[in-house]
């Protein structure tokens, strides 16, 4: 049974809001109101004193600093002495907002959270970044509803000294100037807005929706972007929380419920989800035997890639595999034979014929780690023979470029497991991957395969176009051997019938899989720190791990 959170693109983003304004009869500015409230309940939260620690400071006062021989003038010192006095005033101590709106409905939500602020005993300056010719109906109600309360929304200018000097010294910010529907670079003022946004000036930034100049569904970052301390994002997660440069730009991240009907965030098609490891595995029966936990074969292996098969064996009955072949080529058998402890090796045979014969019954099969470049007949004949679920890794990947027929044939699941390089190889793209997210779909939907797009975030798309977003694992992972645990785990997973229960297909579970895998990286580098992970010390850390996953 799995829990795992809903997300969404901009594109659905933009339709859901649609439907339930248009077509549900929901007040759109009901909607931005609850927006709002998540937003000033998030500021209020930050700034909140904790008895328990730290008196919270504020920023630091920036101003023009007179040039040498020169001294401030009286009314440049009158100024600084009012602000000073101001920082210093009890009552104000820790109550300063800035929050910077954009004319767009996601400065509307900053605007409505400014006037929630003022209502809560803040002291609250708000700022339009941008064209007010161009605000929308909404945020110009919202405009009106903080006039009533006797707030101002005034117009940013860099060039108003008093105005920058005042925005420097609050507590904290609020950055509502783009949110999901950003698509180009950010310049001009809105540029300067984002540098007076930075966390780095001593103030934490609460972003609604999403860090501005972020891409909603690449993480990308659009000529700059803010790093803020918290994010709430609305209804539900957006891609670009994840990906890319994102995940480091949005902090921590809340998801607000605003008011959008569940049926309109659970009903999505294509369906993207945020794998997060809420759920479960079937408990074992007493009265079963390893014959029901999957009989797998691993073909792999080469001069100077033996340990590949083995890690990828070792992953795969770490998971649960009842009986696992490990098949190599007969110059390094010896050598992974004496490393196999739990698992069967065995030389290949001299035709593939011959290795079908032997692994009759298998319930799944890995092809690729460390296997060499030399056997692309064999995989052919393997993906073209073999009625079970088929991992595809590494050389078997390589193996298939050129000639993805062989996979888009095949009636039983595939899993495929490039990184990008292996992807490009694929599929003919160009490096660095623009859009990962769509990337994965793609290639899924063109071979009828899962595809598992390996890296930071990994991507894993079902060929009918349900995704998932990975979130665990760490860059301690990054090591030779970790894309093998990977693809012994998937193995093991898709050979268990015992994990196939409720609804669950193989693009489920390759995406627990995906997490576990991560997850026992997280484990691991928990005791181990980051820098001295081995693939073995994920091993090491699945059975604790899946141990936590067992429901009761």
């Amino acid at each position: 049974m799995s829990y795992s959170r809903v997300a969404a693109t901009a594109a659905q983003m933009k339709e859901l809001d649609r439907i339930a304004i248009e077509e549900r009869g929901i007040p759109s500015l009901d909607l931005m109101e609850q927006a709002a409230t998540a937003v000033a309940d998030a500021v209020e939260e930050l700034l909140t004193p904790d008895p328990m620690g730290p008196t919270a400071t504020c920023s630091t006062l920036l101003m023009a600093v007179p040039r040498k021989g020169e001294s401030l003038t009286d009314e440049d010192q009158a100024e600084l002495d009012r602000l000073q006095a101001m920082m210093n005033d009890p009552a104000q101590k820790s109550r300063r907002v800035a929050v910077f709106c954009g004319p767009g409905n996601n400065g509307g939500d900053g605007i409505a959270a400014a006037r929630l602020l003022m209502q809560r005993g803040f002291f609250v300056r708000a700022v339009l970044v941008g064209d007010r010719s161009r605000m929308t109906a909404d945020a110009r109600a919202m405009e009106q509803r903080l006039r009533d309360c006797g707030g101002t929304l005034e117009d940013f200018c860099p060039t108003n000294q008093e105005q920058m000097l005042l925005l420097s010294v609050c507590d904290c910010k609020v950055d509502a100037l783009f949110g999901v529907g950003l698509s180009r670079p950010i310049t001009g003022d809105a540029a300067l807005a984002v540098r007076l946004l930075q966390t780095h000036t001593g103030s934490p930034v609460v972003s609604c929706d999403i860090p501005s100049g972020i891409h909603a569904d690449t993480g990308a970052v659009l000529g700059c972007a803010v790093h803020a301390a918290v994010t709430v994002t609305f209804s539900c997660p957006k891609p670009g929380h994840y990906l890319g440069d994102g995940a480091e730009h949005t902090g921590d991240l809340r998801v607000a419920d605003i008011g959008l009907p569940d049926d309109l965030l659970y009903n999505q098609s294509p369906r993207l989800e945020v794998e997060n490891g809420c759920f479960t595995l079937p408990r074992r029966k007493p009265n079963s035997h390893k014959g029901d936990y999957g009989r797998l074969l691993i073909v792999g292996g080469s001069e100077g890639y033996t340990g590949a098969p083995v890690l990828a064996a070792s992953a795969a009955l770490r998971s649960g595999a009842g009986l696992v072949f490990v098949a190599v080529p007969r110059n390094v058998y010896s050598i992974v034979a004496g490393r196999c402890s739990a698992a069967m090796a065995f030389p290949l045979p001299d035709s593939a014929e011959a290795l079908l014969d032997r692994v009759k019954g298998c319930n799944a099969a890995l092809i690729g780690p460390g296997l060499g470049r030399d056997h692309d007949d064999l995989v052919r004949t393997l993906l073209q023979s073999l009625d079970c679920p088929v991992v595809l890794d590494a050389d078997g990947l390589n193996a298939a470029v050129g000639h993805l027929d062989w996979i888009r044939g095949r009636t039983a699941p595939t899993v495929l497991t490039p990184h990008d390089g292996e992807f490009a190889r694929l599929t003919g793209c160009t490096l660095p991957i623009g859009d990962r997210l769509d990337a994965a779909r793609s290639l899924a939907q063109d071979t009828g395969a899962i595809v598992v797009l390996k890296g930071h975030r990994t991507i894993t798309a079902a060929p009918d176009g349900r995704t998932w977003i990975n979130t665990s694992g760490n860059a301690g992972m990054a090591t030779g051997g970790s894309g093998d645990t990977l693809a012994g785990i998937l193995a093991a997973f898709l050979g268990q019938k015992l994990l196939y229960s409720d609804g669950t297909d193989a693009a489920q579970l390759t995406a627990w899989a995906v997490w576990l895998h991560g997850a026992a990286g997280d484990h691991a580098a928990r005791r181990l720190g980051e820098y001295s992970l081995l693939p073995d010390d994920l091993i090491d850390a699945l059975p604790q791990v899946l141990r936590e996953h067992v429901v009761d």
